[in-house]
């Protein structure tokens, strides 16, 4: 079973071989080595049972040894007491059986971890003593003649064979388990980056959404200070008239109050309304003067501020423009991360 750990690695607790090698490719190699090198062979999980079916099995094994509970029990103690020394040494290991016969277990490792073994042999490096099998027909309990009429049929081959045929066994099978656990690992890592990047590319839109309602309501602010230039430039447009006005009334306290000297006693109440009307009349024009300069101090912040705001939607258009590249980009890459998971998987 692949299970991913939430750093993003691969349990390999539970891994199998199953799920990083195709079985029936695994049993076609199998067949063609056991009847390549004469001998025979199976695969056997991490806890010893078969995911392959046994190829060229010998009638001494299949007929006699499996054909007695004892014989059986004793050849699965042997065959997991292989298994434990190849795993142990992380090598091939080669030796004799319960039975007599010579057999090897080559470790099926993928980073320090037992996957399983291919067991192989069922065969012999030197001529059978009858004495020898006649004495282990009687303890498995199966008939003596048969058993030895059996193992006389076992091709002897040279120990320098065995200890080859292991070797290259162990090779193959693990390279075969490595290049599966690599496509795996890729098909993993594909997940997870195209995971990742479509958070990515979601953080990026919203973003880029975020700067375009920032751009359009910088726009509006930019429309907004331009219609207070405008009003601005209006009330001076007021101010200045004002004081035109201030100044003509003034102009006409002047004129009242000379006439109010020419009219002597009688004009007296006249020159002083007159002289009230310059004093009003310098009162405005100061106040329009007055009013004038501020809003031409607000002119010059509106500008500025108009100036700054025109370098902020332009900086702001810009990021947008950025932000939504940058989201393609990704989208792309995501993309990629799918065609890098789909071809894995047709490795597969």
């Amino acid at each position: 079973m692949i299970k991913v750990k939430q750093d993003g690695s691969i349990d390999m607790s539970v891994l199998e071989i199953s799920d990083i090698v195709d079985i029936s490719l695994l049993q076609k190699f199998q067949d063609n080595f056991a009847i390549g090198m004469n001998c025979a062979s199976v695969t056997v999980d991490r806890d010893g049972n078969p995911i392959t079916k046994p190829s060229s099995y010998t009638r001494f094994c299949e007929g006699y040894v499996h054909g007695s509970s004892i014989g059986d029990s004793r050849c699965a103690n042997s065959h997991n007491r292989m298994g434990q020394k190849a795993a142990s040494s992380g090598r091939p290991f080669v030796g004799p059986c319960h039975a007599g016969l010579i057999d090897f277990a080559a470790p099926v490792i993928i980073n320090n971890e037992l996957l399983g073994t291919v067991l192989g042999g069922q065969i012999l490096s030197d001529t059978p003593k009858e004495e020898l099998y006649r004495k282990i027909a009687q303890e498995i309990g199966v008939d003596e003649a048969g058993l030895v009429n059996a193992v006389n049929q076992i091709t002897v081959t040279d120990m320098d064979n065995i200890n080859a045929a292991a070797e290259v066994l162990f090779i193959v099978v693990n390279t075969l388990v490595e290049n599966g656990y690599a496509r795996i690992k890729l098909e993993v890592v594909a997940k997870k980056l195209s995971s990742k990047f479509m958070d990515i590319a979601s953080a990026f839109q919203e973003l880029a959404a975020s700067a375009q309602i920032i751009s359009q309501q910088q726009q509006a602010l930019n429309n907004e200070i331009t219609q207070v230039g405008k009003v601005t430039e209006e009330i001076n447009d007021v101010l200045k008239f004002i004081s035109q006005i201030a100044m003509n009334t003034k102009l006409l306290g002047f004129n009242a109050s000379i006439e109010a000297a020419h009219a002597g006693t009688a004009g007296r109440g006249f020159a002083v309304v007159a002289d009230e009307i310059k004093i009003l009349s310098d009162k405005s024009k100061e106040t329009a003067d007055n009013i004038l300069e501020l809003t031409a101090q607000i002119k010059k912040s509106v500008n500025s501020t108009t100036d700054h705001s025109h370098e902020t939607l332009q900086t702001t258009e810009q990021q947008t423009a950025a932000m939504e590249e940058v989201s393609s980009a990704v989208q792309e890459i995501v993309s990629l991360a799918d065609e890098l998971n789909n071809m894995m998987k047709s490795v597969n």
